[in-house]
């Protein structure tokens, strides 16, 4: 998505991790000032040369006074809900109820895609009937029968997720109606490329993805699976077999084909067990590790996938990788590494870290730019938004998806949260509790919409920290996310804008008008559903379905659907893209948020930044799991 078109026009507000902010860096080098002039995009965040005074304090951008951090002892605005032990149960707890489960779900061992419809007869002749498409059999993975028997419940649930309220299903039901929906419309108008146009009806390259086509396909793998759309996943699936080359020659961004084809196809082959998933992503991760070659193991942050490294051309564009980028590899290299049994894709990542541990922090944060060759911070920029976000959420998933096991990765997450805290949360005159961002000292009072997955990351974090910060943790989940919500809130289309504001009389709001588009993103749903899941407040359903709400009256076209370029305009003018993240990420969330808990249970399956489900890798399991024959083999 490095372009994304609006009305015929090309633009840069569809950025997902922009190569745009590099460019600010040759700017930079004609002098710092100049930099302060420069407009921001969608994800353009700019990169300002550090104070090397270590003892530099936090200065308020607006007013030059020192700014005043959260107390670290309480919000004492929103008070969130004690964690839903349910969600979080123990072995022992779930054993008697799997028991019971286990009787009112014979003959579906062989698993299903379209799993609503599936009979006992199906089963028992080893294959699954979807709308008349028939899937055959799968060959019995060692790594995913490992990973099946260890696995506290099955992926799908007692009823893959039925919630048993009326206006919960019939709510689920709407999403699955949105998805086939976007799904009909890719398919009849950019069938094989990467992303629908739905305005002029054609499909959008993608440049970004390097020659990669049929990334909204590979994206909507297993949400397609999920949801139980049979017919559509093996149109997928068949495209996936039959197209999908992954020996293209141009230049690819590494973080993108990491979250989206290598996650993609990781999380399809996990759910349904079909060899083709596994070829593929065993392929295409060894076509990525060209990019690591570099004096410092700190990868570039693009690659050929011909085999070739590469660097961005022209000076100093050549010089920075993003924290983002290179820190968000580490769930799907070690699920690489647990499937071809060679350690070399844990090593990158493991080396990566080890290079991180070795760097001084500036208040103990992590700025965004890295220079691969040098090893040094390029720059004194730090957001948990672009250009940083991921980086945070892969340490506290890592540690998730190692059974608890990776300490060190547990270390640098909490160590990062806590001066996160420190430096960065704040607190606006209105009351709202938002996370603002450090440019070498001075705070921008603003968060984008990409840091309001943040609620969500600190929320599944909030249980595996010291007991005294528990609750804590959970109030500020509570409170970031409600803040997020309030800038979905107080637009007329109720949908969020790009970029919202804390300074000169803002109040998470967009007063600057190229921060006000919304491009179909999903990370304040993904927040509501952690939150949901982890603390059952009805509230999150709602604020859920006002924005379901919300995408249906300004983003649906006859076509499919479009970001928009104002959330404030009366008016609605559509950005012509319906981004792949969307399929993958935003109607599986919502989806999610719909069903009950045990559809992809947490105790089990972590998400990538795509939102793809990854499974827990199982250290210690001497036992088979109850009723773990029901998931495919």
């Amino acid at each position: 998505m490095i372009f994304k078109t609006l009305a015929g026009k090309t633009s840069v507000v569809g950025l997902r991790l922009p190569q745009t902010f590099l460019f600010l860096l040759v700017l930079g080098s004609l002098g710092f000032g100049a930099l302060f002039f420069l407009p921001e995009t969608s994800r353009l965040k700019r990169i300002f040369q550090h104070n090397s005074d270590s003892s530099a304090v936090i200065t308020d951008s607006v007013n030059g006074q020192r700014a005043q951090p959260i107390s670290p002892i309480g919000y004492g605005l929103i008070r969130a809900p004690p964690l839903d032990i349910g969600v979080l149960r123990s072995k022992s707890q779930l054993s008697s109820s799997n028991g019971k489960q286990r009787n009112n779900n014979k003959g579906r061992s062989q698993g299903t895609v379209s799993m609503e419809h599936m009979s006992e007869g199906d089963a028992a002749d080893n294959k699954v009937h979807t709308r008349g498409v028939v899937v055959s059999s799968r060959a019995r993975s060692p790594v995913r029968v490992k990973l099946r028997n260890c696995m506290l419940k099955p992926p799908y649930g007692a009823n893959y997720g039925k919630p048993s309220d009326p206006e919960s299903l019939q709510r689920r039901e709407k999403v699955k109606e949105m998805m086939k929906f976007a799904w009909d419309n890719y398919k009849r108008y950019a069938w094989g490329e990467n992303e629908l146009r739905p305005l002029s009806r054609n499909g959008n390259d993608g440049r970004t993805f390097g020659g990669l086509r049929g990334a909204s396909i590979v994206d909507s793998l297993d949400t397609l699976y999920i949801m139980g759309l049979g017919e559509e996943y093996q149109e997928a699936k068949e495209w996936v077999e039959n197209n999908l080359n992954l020996s293209v020659g141009g230049e690819a961004s590494l973080f993108e084909v990491n979250i989206r084809y290598v996650g993609g196809l990781l999380s399809a082959y996990y759910l349904t067990g079909e060899e083709v998933f596994k070829r593929k992503v065993v392929e295409l991760g060894r076509n990525l590790l060209p990019a690591f070659n570099t004096p410092t193991g700190i990868p570039h942050g693009v690659v050929n996938l011909a085999g070739d490294s590469r660097r961005s051309t022209g000076g100093d564009l050549g010089r920075s990788s993003v924290l983002a980028e290179f820190g968000t590899l580490h769930l799907e290299f070690v699920h690489l590494s647990e499937l071809t049994k060679d350690p070399i894709y844990t090593e990158k990542v493991m080396n990566i870290r080890k290079h991180l541990n070795q760097l001084d922090k500036p208040h103990g944060l992590y700025p965004n730019a890295l220079n691969p060759v040098s090893g040094n911070w390029e720059q004194h920029y730090v957001s948990i938004g672009a250009l940083g976000d991921s980086f945070y959420e892969y340490l506290i998933k890592s540690y998730l998806m190692s059974d608890r096991t990776d300490e060190v990765a547990k270390r640098m997450y909490y160590a990062a949260l806590e001066a996160i805290e420190k430096n960065l949360v704040q607190r606006s005159p209105g009351g709202l509790i938002y996370v603002a961002e450090w440019r070498g000292g001075i705070l921008d009072h603003k968060m984008g919409h990409l840091a309001c997955f943040s609620g969500g990351m600190i929320g599944i974090g909030a249980e595996h920290g010291s007991p005294e910060t528990r609750q804590h943790q959970l109030d500020l989940a509570a409170n970031i996310t409600h803040t997020c919500h309030e800038s979905y809130r107080r637009t007329p289309t109720k949908l969020g804008p790009e970029v919202f504001r804390f300074d000169d009389g803002a109040e998470a709001t967009a007063p600057r008008v190229n921060e006000r588009h919304y491009i179909l993103r999903p990370e304040v749903v993904e927040s509501y559903m952690y939150m949901w899941r982890l603390t059952h407040d009805p509230k999150y359903r709602e604020w859920g379905w006002e924005a379901l709400e919300a995408l249906e009256r300004h983003c649906r076209l006859a076509t499919g659907f479009s970001g928009i370029i104002d959330v404030y305009g009366h008016i609605i003018q559509h950005d012509n893209l319906q981004q792949s993240f969307f399929l993958a990420e935003t109607l599986k969330y919502l989806y999610l948020l719909f069903s009950d808990d045990d559809l992809l249970p947490l105790k089990d399956w972590v998400f990538n930044t795509e939102a793809h489900p990854l499974p827990v890798i199982p250290r210690n399991c001497s036992q088979k799991t109850e009723d773990t024959d029901r998931w495919p083999a």
